[in-house]
């Protein structure tokens, strides 16, 4: 039975928020938009996209337990169900959020950045976590209707709101700020990432800065200070009023780097925060990695928050899946696996020479060999060929012994590798993923990378789905020997 505690919303309160009919007295403990993954006690938002309609698996919702919201009852559901009828169900998710942020006496954080806004929100997540009831976007719902949707969601009785924010167009963040009104607000970095829809990085800067616009004068803003883009971002967020705080190795930085440590298990890290002296360590590697730890403390540091217990709670993060996480697969000895790092989710160049660095730390096995099994990057405009040419170096830096590439733009880069590091390339990339797994051998470490294409998966993801099939695949070959 659902207590006054677990719900999110009432009918009475769901029909205020969106002007819309409540039929049956009911209420939810959570929202959803994807009925393989609604739960009994959800509301089921019917949204229509590109994709197609919600409103068309109503009934698998209703069958499962939830609660609907719809603009008019579909055919084969009953006039009787648990429904709540919207004239627009995108705009009724929007008006749910702006009730759900209205609502709250929560801290709002958000996050956005050209890189590492996920990773950040994770740790916003875990280090709020363990100061108090704390409400974060999933995976990257961080577009119009994901920054709704992760609003919609929160309990009212939250302590702590944590929500990314992304755009690649001019405009898209400002609105989304106006909905999350945030207290705190990170940048994590400024990079050329989608800088086709841009004119210049500093256009990809100001886009950034409309994190603020939804603000109020008083509120924090964190900033990368050993960005290049700092000055232009500090003056816009002074010009709102805001406080700006800034993290970096930088000798000004308010949460400064003050040493670190990288190992293949990850990152040992000595900081100031705000002149708060702290230690700790993480479990994934890699220097920016550190770097948005530095801002996530800040943010503690800002909210009121214990700095040391959410520095500690940090060790317990580790990589998710598409952005770092690490698998070790059986291909014939169990005490040698080949080694998966699945960065399978985005790129750019900045994250392709982050990622790189990460592989240079784990050392292969007996016998193995480095390998980088890379997709074309997007939205990277007229210089698109030559910055992916440009990963040669990086490459050899990261001590690559062999590179397979899939699509037109990442041939570029295979046509300018040397003969000896060329392992195939081929622009579909089901055909890569069949490859791929045929030349690994026990010691492998192999890192897939590559920007999302059309659709719901990234496209590299096809890549180590059949890399992971691989323990399964041997299985098969010793019964039928």
């Amino acid at each position: 039975m659902t207590t006054k505690s677990d719900t999110i919303w009432s009918a009475k309160d769901a029909a205020a928020a969106t002007g819309g009919q409540a039929q049956g007295d009911w209420t939810v403990t959570g929202v959803s938009i994807d009925t393989r993954t609604v739960q009994k006690g959800d509301l089921f938002i019917a949204l229509r996209g590109n994709k197609g309609d919600g409103h068309d698996y109503v009934a698998t919702a209703l069958e499962k337990g939830a609660v609907a919201m719809v603009d008019h009852i579909p055919q084969g559901v009953s006039a009787s169900a648990p429904l709540l009828i919207v004239k627009d169900t995108f705009t009724a998710l929007q008006d749910l959020g702006r009730a759900a942020r209205a609502r709250t006496g929560a801290k709002i954080i958000a996050v956005t950045g050209s890189v590492g806004k996920t990773g950040t929100k994770e740790m916003l997540a875990t280090a709020f976590g363990v100061l108090g009831q704390t409400h974060a976007s999933k995976a990257s719902h961080n577009n119009h209707w994901g920054v709704p949707f992760t609003l919609s969601a929160m309990h009212a009785g939250s302590d702590f709101g944590i929500f990314e924010v992304g755009m690649n167009h001019l405009g898209e963040i400002t609105p989304l700020s106006q909905q999350v009104l945030p207290d705190i607000a990170i940048i994590t970095t400024v990079e050329p990432v989608h800088i086709e829809n841009f004119n210049s990085v500093e256009e990809i800067a100001q886009a950034k800065a409309e994190i603020f616009e939804g603000m109020k004068a008083g509120g924090v803003a964190i900033l990368n200070r050993d960005n290049p883009h700092f000055v232009q971002l500090e003056k816009a967020a002074l010009l709102k009023g805001l406080t700006v705080k800034s993290f970096g190795e930088d000798a000004g930085a308010d949460a400064q780097l003050q040493n670190h440590l990288l190992a293949r298990n990850g990152t040992q890290v000595i900081a100031s925060i705000d002149g708060e002296k702290v230690q700790f360590t993480l479990m994934i590697a890699g220097k920016h990695i550190a770097m948005n730890a530095l801002a996530v403390l800040m943010t503690v540091k800002v909210a009121g928050g214990d700095v040391r217990a959410a520095a500690k709670a940090l060790a317990s993060i580790d990589a998710v899946a598409g952005r770092g996480k690490r698998e070790y697969i059986n291909v014939g000895d169990p005490e040698n696996p080949v080694t998966l790092i699945d960065e399978s989710y985005n790129a750019s160049p900045v994250a392709m020479r982050a990622a790189f660095k990460v592989l240079a730390l784990v050392d292969p096995g007996r016998g193995g060999r480095r390998i980088a099994v890379l997709g074309d990057m997007y939205e990277l405009g007229e210089k698109a060929e030559q910055l992916h040419r440009d990963l040669i170096l990086p490459l050899e830096a990261a001590g690559v012994n062999l590179v397979y590439t899939s699509g037109p733009l990442m041939k570029k880069l295979y046509e300018s590798l040397p003969s000896n590091t060329r392992g195939a390339h081929d622009d579909d990339t089901r055909e890569l993923a069949k490859i791929v797994p045929g030349v690994l051998v026990p010691g492998d470490v192999v890192m897939v990378k590559g920007s999302r294409g059309p659709g719901e998966k990234p496209r590299m993801q096809v890549v180590v789905e059949a890399l992971r099939a691989l323990p399964e695949t041997f299985k098969q070959s010793a019964v039928k020997v």
